[in-house]
């Protein structure tokens, strides 16, 4: 009988299930999407009760896709939304409230009472001080949610990032673990200790009793509850999504650069054994554990990529699909002097304004929806263009580009992104970079492969050359710098 990893990809706005074969290849898949929720401006919010059982759905649909293919499934790889923050009761395993999203700037006040203390937290974490990250979303809830206090420091809640959530469910609230690629992402976590921090804790006021433990990214989180998903499968990887498509697209060096372009835009850079302080707002963050072993890499943060596509098509109405924002910005020539700066939640890499807020500029009575949707998917281009800069400022020159995630499909935006970086940028056939990753690193613990097969895995790719001149290049640049200088909150113009 074969044998199969399946691979959980939990995202921002649909839960994944994917199934590799022996030679790593993608054999079925099932999605379902949920919502997000919008209570004020700037906060996101999701139901964990929602995450889990459309992660559910998909799960169950591949294992009948498994029985159907005559195999047997070997382990599962976990790979997750970071930093987005779950907190439950410990007893019943009921959220306490819905979870606080990564893109959720709803403790921007509260950062700014931190600010004495960003030296430090920087030095232990590798983060900039800012909404973004786990902490201060537990802090929140924490302090506004009736009872979750004194819950918390009796021992009778629990955290989690939605790795951790999803981990505890599958095992029947057996494991209570994240990994310390999911752990980095969560501003109490010491990138050098590889521990809990007690000092940020202290600062942070959270009690150590409601973590969960810190394993590395390949080895053992327990075997899922039969009672729960009717069959026991041991779950053997776990990693938060961007340091999953890093290990997925093969960038085992260092030097090695991926690009995903998914809800948000994440540019990270493999940087070796030894954590690599950034000058231009990098992050740097822990890349994954094998065997002892840590690497780690830096990281540039988009906040909105994909999202502004998505809000086109489901809030704004213009667009009937995502893939029609291909088709509408091929049928004009330029883009009308049409810029989208789609700050919804402020700015990440290299800006980190958390009070900035979307704009279109350059409207005229002949703009259409065509140049909204072309300057959307620009917008993509130039933000990771922003941070792929701030990188080069930090490292040696970068060669290629690899990339992938749900918008590396459009081939519009692959080519300007060439077009505005003057490189190279390589899409691989398969483009289930962060699933695979998972797979892999749960196939690496399981023995089905080991770590030098892995390369003869990664498949082939389509490579899109650059063809803009230097000084189309200049003009199209100066126009979005202008549209972000209008964007920029006051505190930081």
């Amino acid at each position: 009988m074969s044998r199969l990893i399946l691979s959980l990809d939990q995202g921002t706005t649909s839960s994944r299930a994917v199934l590799f074969n022996e030679r790593g290849e993608k054999v079925f898949a099932a999605q379902y999407e949920f919502p997000q929720y919008f209570p004020q401006a700037g906060w996101v919010e999701h139901e964990p009760l929602e995450i889990l059982e459309t992660q559910l759905q998909a799960v169950r649909d591949c294992l009948h896709a498994a029985i159907d293919h005559s195999a047997q499934i070997t382990a599962i790889g976990v790979t997750n939304q970071r930093e987005t923050t779950i907190l439950w009761d410990k007893a019943t395993g009921k959220p306490v409230g819905r979870a606080i999203v990564w893109q959720c700037r709803r403790t921007a006040e509260f950062c700014k009472t931190l600010e004495p203390y960003k030296d430090m937290i920087r030095e232990k974490t590798g983060l900039i001080l800012d909404p973004y990250f786990s902490g201060t979303k537990l802090r929140w809830m924490l302090d506004h949610i009736p009872g979750a206090r004194e819950k918390a420091e009796n021992g009778k809640l629990l955290f989690g990032t939605v790795d951790t959530w999803l981990i505890w469910n599958l095992t029947g609230g057996k494991v209570h673990a994240t990994d310390v690629t999911n752990a980095s992402r969560t501003m109490l976590f010491n990138i050098h200790t590889l521990e809990w921090d007690k000092e940020l804790l202290e600062l942070l006021d959270i009690p150590v009793c409601i973590l969960p433990e810190v394993r590395p990214s390949s080895g053992n989180f327990g075997v899922t509850d039969a009672a729960f998903l009717s069959v026991p499968l041991p779950i053997y990887g776990c990693a938060g999504d961007q340091q999953a498509a890093l290990f997925g697209q093969g960038c085992f060096a260092p030097g090695d650069v991926k690009n995903t372009y998914g809800t948000g835009g994440f540019l990270l850079m493999n940087t070796g054994d030894k954590p690599t302080v950034s000058r231009h707002g990098l992050l740097t963050t822990i890349g994954w554990s094998i065997g002892g072993k840590v690497t780690y890499a830096l990281e540039g943060s988009v906040f909105v990529s994909g999202a502004a596509i998505k809000w086109l098509r489901d809030e704004l109405g213009l667009l009937r699909s995502a893939e029609e924002s291909e088709t509408l910005a091929g049928s004009l020539t330029d883009n009308g002097g049409v810029y989208f700066v789609p700050a919804f939640v402020g700015l990440g890499t290299p800006y980190w304004d958390s009070g900035a807020r979307g704009t279109i500029t350059g409207l005229t009575r002949g703009t259409t929806r065509a140049h909204i949707a072309r300057a959307a998917l620009e917008a993509i281009a130039y933000q990771t263009a922003d941070v792929l800069h701030a990188m080069e400022e930090d490292t040696a020159s970068l060669g290629e580009i690899k990339v992938d995630g749900g918008a590396s499909e459009n081939g519009f935006l692959l080519q300007f992104q060439a077009d505005l970086l003057g490189r190279r940028i390589v899409r691989p056939d398969n483009v289930e970079a962060t699933a695979q990753g998972a797979a892999f690193l749960a196939g690496l613990a399981s023995g089905m492969w080991r770590m030098e097969e892995l390369p003869g895995m990664l498949g082939g790719h389509t490579a899109f050359e650059p063809r803009m001149t230097q000084p189309e290049r200049d003009k199209l640049c100066s126009g979005w710098e202008d549209a972000v200088r209008r964007t920029r909150s006051e505190s930081f113009m």
